[in-house]
């Protein structure tokens, strides 16, 4: 598998680059990764970086976006944080990305049984964590099919808020960031979401 490199991150369209990512995740849950030799990709990435996208994903110990998406050294930004929530931070770090390096697509992807999902469904309070969880709060509110039992011991309510932290995070990204919007507009990127399954290894991807 060959390391990404200005021309090819240039060749990409934003089309390609999510049939990328789709076809990465179904190459890890056959089991059929791709053959890389990791150091020769070291050196060939020592003077630059071309990744082709950007992932916004929690920073749960069984989500890592290289493996679940067959990716190697260059190849993604990996922006990592519990529950996969957006601040300024994030944001700047996404338009960077974007905007200068080149990256074609955005993907925001949660996964089931997640921690922070369900600690901020308990209304859980630790430190600095609290606040974290707060930026879940919005997702939670949003949820309204369930109306018994809003807690993390329902799964289908668990499940829910999941989908909807990342829509509204979808929605935060294109709201908040102009630069990124107007990206999206022009064609030049995607914005997706998705959530990835940690029983199966399978990633259903949300499409605009």
């Amino acid at each position: 598998m060959h390391t990404q490199s200005k021309e090819t991150q240039r060749q990409l369209t934003p089309d390609l680059a999510f049939q990328l990512l789709k076809e990465g995740n179904a190459r890890f849950i056959n089991n059929l990764k791709s053959h890389r030799n990791l150091l020769q990709q070291v050196n060939e990435t020592k003077e630059g970086q071309f990744p082709f996208a950007t992932i916004l994903s929690c920073m749960d110990s069984r989500t890592s976006a290289e493996l679940i998406f067959d990716q190697g050294l260059g190849d993604i930004f990996s922006i990592r944080i519990a529950g996969n929530v957006l601040n300024e931070d994030i944001l700047g770090s996404m338009e960077y990305a974007t905007q200068l390096v080149g990256t074609k697509i955005v993907l925001v992807l949660g996964h089931t049984r997640c921690g922070a999902i369900m600690g901020a469904c308990d209304q859980v309070e630790l430190g600095y964590l609290t606040g974290l969880l707060n930026k879940i709060k919005p997702a939670i509110a949003s949820e309204k099919a369930t109306t018994q039992n809003r807690t993390s011991q329902n799964l289908s309510f668990v499940s829910n808020v999941t989908e909807m932290n990342v829509h509204l995070t979808l929605e935060r990204i294109r709201t908040e960031s102009p630069i990124i919007s107007a990206l999206e507009t022009r064609g030049v990127i995607k914005v997706v979401g998705g959530i990835y399954d940690v029983e199966t290894g399978l990633v259903q991807f949300f499409e605009k």
